[in-house]
């Protein structure tokens, strides 16, 4: 079995040949312009615009916590929009990150992957401006992804690491 690939660099450039899912957290409550959604938007517009017509529609569709929603944005590459966080801000529940929303969002991711024989491809997600730890995020990467064969490079952007 393989391990989870650390690289420095940008998440939203993957370097490798074939198949790529981009994968980040997005919240529960339609917002979306800090943090790694600007690095994701400043290059492709279908993510955002896709995220926020599939929250404007939840009442149609299966938006919500633990949902994916898959962006082909070109010929091979496809952007993961996983709701893995309640709300933005830290309040009397806690940090926004939900670790159950992001373990079932990567078993979608997983199915997906699998499916299109991509690799994944993140920066650590939900320990951003989610709050989250990635001693807990890791894990459930490794079981979702890297035990069923998918490879997953992490990115992290810029100096220093987290």
């Amino acid at each position: 079995m393989s391990e989870i690939t650390y690289i420095r660099g940008d998440a939203t450039v993957p370097s490798v040949k074939g198949v790529k899912v981009i994968a980040h957290v997005c919240n529960d409550i339609g917002g979306w312009g800090k943090g790694f959604v600007l690095a994701v938007s400043r290059r492709w517009p279908e993510p955002e615009k896709s995220y926020r017509t599939w929250h404007r529609e939840r009442a149609s569709n299966d938006f919500g916590l633990g949902a994916v929603q898959f962006v082909q944005v070109e010929r091979h590459l496809w952007v993961a929009n996983m709701v893995g966080q309640r709300g933005i801000r830290t309040g009397s529940k806690g940090v926004p990150v939900r670790y159950e929303a992001i373990d079932a969002a990567l078993e979608r991711l997983g199915d997906k992957a699998a499916d299109l024989g991509a690799s994944v491809h993140m920066p650590r997600i939900g320990c951003g401006l989610a709050g989250g730890k990635w001693s807990r995020v890791e894990p459930l990467i490794t079981e979702r992804l890297v035990k069923r064969g998918i490879a997953v490079t992490v990115y992290d952007h810029g100096e220093g690491g987290s």
